[in-house]
């Protein structure tokens, strides 16, 4: 069962640090997070007892040589074409998983949109903007953050564009 908080709590991740100096209004969720489990977004939206519509997933892509960041619903998957399309490039990839930690700072199935170490490009998937509030890695696997998806556009500058496949 996942446990709320909107108190920033003492040591937050630089997610929650980020959100907080920029005086977003969020919640965080933490949950126990199962190591066996196949899916770190799926499992999030589980525990959290939320749609699988709402629980996003941060993807690091390659797109020509420079990595960029997707957020899309953990309910499908990352269109590359569509993602190298939104950010004016001509092909992307999935990134090295080694190289997007080292450049976000922050663990695979942890990887916050928000408080990176190097600030990447970032493609929200416009299906974001059909709810009031979605969830996001909160940069810590077992921990995610509630924000308005117009909170999250302005903090990472993130490009709107439908770069989600559902089948």
């Amino acid at each position: 069962m996942a446990k709320k908080s909107k108190k920033q709590q003492p040591g937050g991740t630089p997610a929650t640090v980020a959100l907080t100096a920029a005086g977003v209004e969020f919640t965080v969720h933490s949950y126990d997070h199962d190591p066996s489990h196949p899916s770190y977004g799926e499992e999030a939206a589980e525990a959290m007892g939320v749609s699988p519509d709402r629980v996003f997933k941060t993807l690091v892509a390659d797109v020509d040589g420079a990595l960029t960041v997707a957020v899309v619903p953990v309910a499908g998957q990352l269109d590359l074409k569509a993602l190298a399309a939104a950010v004016g490039g001509k092909r992307a990839t999935m990134a090295d998983p080694t190289l997007a930690e080292r450049t976000t700072g922050y663990v695979r199935g942890g990887i916050s949109p928000l408080g990176q170490r190097k600030r990447l490009p970032t493609v929200l998937d416009a299906s974001a903007s059909a709810h009031s509030t979605i969830c996001v890695s909160a940069g810590r696997r077992g921990l995610e953050v509630e924000l308005s998806p117009e909170d999250l556009h302005k903090l990472t500058g993130a490009v709107l564009a439908p770069v989600g496949r559902f089948s």
